[in-house]
């Protein structure tokens, strides 16, 4: 279930367990498994949600879980991950807000940039940690074939960016300003609850990955915004 949707307490529930019944399955699956035929490796998503949000401080794999919602589900869906057979290797990639040509964040925010109606969100000092997407499959393969990835991995770029500084990029490569502000009460009008995902935000640096030696095809976001945008089918005149 997206979380970028309206929260109602069903909505909520359901975020919450479709997440969870998933994992559930799969570990349930391989606990069952005979020990010859099992996989060695469970590589289980989570997210950055897990460690609340903030304006000032930054986040590593050894930070404490917040205390919201979305930290809430992050702790639980994590804890299914963590019922896996202890011969099994688990890494548990925590995904910060990936970016790709196709579907994601940026396939709501490019159309408003090619409206001349593009801006930040909120107040747009939120922070915004990204990852491009060929990155995270990458850390995701390194992660099944590489014995040394394991537990907490963050999935995000070594180079978050205020969310500001992530529109004034992309209307820079699209060639579109980014002077207009979404307000907070109009995101709030059409996502409610859900709109904290935008308008707060949490500054989380890839520790793990770079002392596990993972290099980034794309460590700045503007390397990654123009490179997709000069992939996609995106008319810029």
């Amino acid at each position: 279930m997206p979380i970028s949707t309206r929260w109602s307490p069903e909505i909520k529930k359901e975020i919450k367990q479709s997440r969870i019944r998933v994992t559930a399955k799969v570990v349930d699956l391989i606990n069952k498994t005979n020990v010859e035929l099992r996989p060695s490796v469970l590589v289980s998503a989570t997210a950055i949600g897990y460690y609340g949000t903030s304006e000032t401080q930054a986040f590593d794999e050894t930070s404490p879980s917040g205390n919201d919602y979305l930290a809430e589900v992050c702790r639980e869906w994590e804890g299914k991950a963590l019922e896996v057979d202890k011969d099994v290797r688990l890494a548990l990639i925590r995904i910060g807000v990936v970016l790709g040509k196709d579907g994601g964040a940026l396939a709501k925010m490019i159309p408003l940039f090619m409206m001349f109606a593009g801006g930040p969100l909120g107040n747009g000092q939120q922070w915004f940690s990204w990852i491009h997407l060929d990155d995270l499959v990458n850390l995701i393969y390194e992660a099944i074939v590489n014995p040394s990835y394991t537990g907490v991995i963050n999935g995000t770029a070594p180079n978050p960016v205020r969310l500001s500084e992530m529109c004034e990029q992309l209307g820079q490569v699209m060639g579109r300003p980014s002077w207009l502000p979404v307000p907070d009460f109009a995101l709030k009008a059409v996502m409610g609850e859900g709109a904290t995902i935008v308008l707060d935000g949490q500054k989380v640096l890839p520790v793990k990955a770079k002392e596990l030696g993972f290099s980034f095809k794309y460590p700045f976001v503007r390397d990654a915004l123009k490179a997709i945008i000069s992939s996609g089918n995106y008319s810029l005149r």
